[in-house]
């Protein structure tokens, strides 16, 4: 009854180191296949912990072996050695399986990396003291290590399957390979040692008590590794099942990019693009789907994502496999895919939101249109019904007074000014545009208006300033908007007083501010300047106003209005400075 239970120790043992070899490698292929997951420290780490948990796990499989063989335990410095090497070159292994899409045949590569790794470990371990003379086999030692390559090889194809169990498989297959190895390397090395009595039964107590603590210290780390890979690769999968979802189920396209080819497209970018199965786009050039016109721009934009991770929103055009136009919104981010530099894509259909805002601006186009033939109809209608009953009071005998011609004159002068100002608002014209310098526009501005202000009390004030202030546009529609603004001003000043001109240069603009000592507008009229045919004056269009500002406009200049009730207004007229000598030079 002892001796049946002596005999057992050895299959208990050989059974432990398998069940180790079995769990570490199960726990190494978690780690390393969590590298397709994320990028940067991470992967440093999964790498580094993968191989720490498969180096300790082989370590403590070797002297459990061991035990199995009744052979000594040599605890020297050996061991440490040993185990350095181990964890050194499964890191190097799973280091060479990274490199997808660079090294082609990485995973033979890989495979030879660790099971040369194993192999040394194992053979060097058996070196220690008191040994007399040391045998090999060389038949069984080429037997094992084309085992445990042939084995490895299999695992590391087993684990990148994408069948379900492919982990569990390859990990029984790799821990069955290193157990086979050792097995095979007991019987390949003969050893005899320089003292029989080596192995004292004291000597034993200490062996098995401290291969205790590695064994023990060693299941723990596994143990400890294992759960937490579990746990890790349980909330992953999670993660990975809601972002499939969310990329399965998003209204729009979601694509990733190898290179200049379409590497992934989801189901809403199958149907965008009128593609009846993947492989219609899949593999394909981006480029097919591009106008020629775009074609530099989108290797640009796609070369500048690796320097700046990704981009800003952006409208891009494409066409589809039947040759539709599609008018769409993109996203562009780095990604990886299979572990290689990828673009990720997100791509919106905006064609309905592009017919909606041509249907919007062409709305507001017929609304500004009827608004001004509203306002043409009132102003033009005054006018003519004064002169339609002038008409029929000279028709109808009566003494002619000569107020009736100059009433009608007036009102005649009325209409043709507001179709004059019509005009200037109606299909583009051509201009000369010429350098000016602004100064010598408002002196002859103040020069002709300068009478009619000393009509009105009202004295004009202006600061030229002594250096140049060049523009280049067309003279004579930036002294109507000066005419407008200042007379506009004489207007508004009942009681007299002073108009302040000032100009002066501000960074890339030249500034021409007029402030007057009239009434000032309120907050509700000041939101309305500028539309056709509001005024604050009796008599006015509101037409003026309006074409300073169109002019201002094509000038690429802004007009800014700032006023107070009781204080008076600023009108602020800002044109880009632009210096003569700056096109001779570029021409020359």
């Amino acid at each position: 009854m002892m001796d049946g239970t002596v005999a057992l120790w050895p299959a208990f043992f050989l059974l432990l180191a398998l069940l180790i070899s079995i769990l570490a490698s199960y726990t190494m292929f978690n780690f390393i296949g969590n590298l397709k997951r994320t990028n940067g420290t991470f992967r440093q780490f999964w790498l580094a912990g993968g191989a720490f948990v498969f180096g300790v796990g082989l370590w403590a499989k070797y002297f459990v072996t061991l035990l199995g063989f009744n052979e000594p335990l040599n605890f020297t410095w050996i061991m440490p050695v040993a185990l350095m090497f181990i964890i050194f070159f499964s890191l190097m292994a799973f280091v060479t399986l990274t490199f997808h899409g660079v090294l082609k045949y990485r995973l033979l590569f890989g495979s030879t990396i660790l099971a040369f790794g194993i192999g040394f470990m194992n053979y060097f371990s058996v070196l220690g003291p008191n040994i007399e003379r040391l045998s090999f086999d060389l038949g069984y030692v080429l037997l094992s290590l084309l085992l445990l390559f042939t084995g490895t090889y299999l695992s590391f194809l087993l684990s990148e399957g994408d069948y379900r169990g492919r982990k569990f498989l390859a990990s029984v297959l790799l821990g069955i390979s290193v157990v086979v190895v050792q097995l095979l390397g007991n019987e390949a090395v003969h050893i005899d040692y320089l003292d029989s009595t080596y192995m004292t039964s004291e000597k034993l107590n200490q062996d098995i008590n401290l291969l205790a603590i590695i064994i023990g210290v060693g299941a723990l780390l596994i143990l400890m590794s294992t759960l937490i890979t579990w746990y890790i690769d349980k909330r992953l999968n999670q993660m990975d099942e809601r972002y499939r979802l969310l990329v399965e189920k998003s209204l729009d396209t979601i694509a990733i990019l190898k290179g200049e080819h379409w590497g992934f497209v989801n189901a809403s970018g199958l149907r965008m693009f009128e593609a009846e199965v993947e492989g219609d786009l899949i593999g394909k050039s981006i480029y097919a789907f591009l106008p020629a016109k775009d074609h530099n721009a989108v290797k640009e934009r796609l070369h500048n994502l690796i320097f700046t991770g990704s981009g800003r929103p952006i409208e891009q055009e494409w066409f589809t496999l039947k040759g539709k136009v599609l008018h769409t919104e993109i996203v562009e981010t780095m990604t990886t895919l299979d572990n290689e530099p990828a673009v990720q894509v997100i791509i919106r259909d905006i064609s309905e939101r592009k017919k909606n805002e041509e249907l919007l601006i062409n709305s507001e186009k017929l609304y500004v249109a009827g608004q001004l033939a509203a306002g043409i109809a009132h102003e033009i209608r005054n006018p003519l019904t004064s002169l339609k009953g002038f008409l029929q009071l000279i028709a109808s005998g009566r003494k002619n007074n000569s107020t009736y011609y100059d009433i009608m004159n007036a009102e005649l002068d009325r209409i043709e000014d507001i179709v004059s100002e019509l005009l200037m608002l109606s299909k583009p014209q051509v201009y000369e545009l010429t350098y000016q310098d602004m100064r010598v526009m408002m002196r002859d501005t103040v020069t002709l208006l300068e009478t009619q202000a000393i009509l009105h009390n009202i004295a004009i004030e202006a600061e030229y300033g002594t250096d140049p202030l060049w523009i280049y546009g067309v003279e004579n529609q930036v002294k109507q908007v000066f005419i407008n603004v200042i007379k506009n001003a004489i207007e508004a000043m009942i009681d007299g007083g002073a108009i302040r001109i000032k100009l002066n240069r501000e960074s890339d603009g030249v500034y021409v501010r007029i402030h007057d000592e009239g009434p000032g507008i309120g907050e509700d009229q000041l939101a309305k300047i500028g539309q056709p045919f509001y005024t604050t004056k009796e008599k006015g269009t509101g037409l003026g106003l309006m074409v300073s500002y169109k002019i201002v406009d094509n000038h690429q200049g802004k007009i800014v209005v700032k006023s107070e009730l009781g204080k008076g207004t600023i009108f602020e007229i800002m044109l880009p400075f632009r210096y003569p000598e700056a096109a001779i030079k570029k021409s020359s």
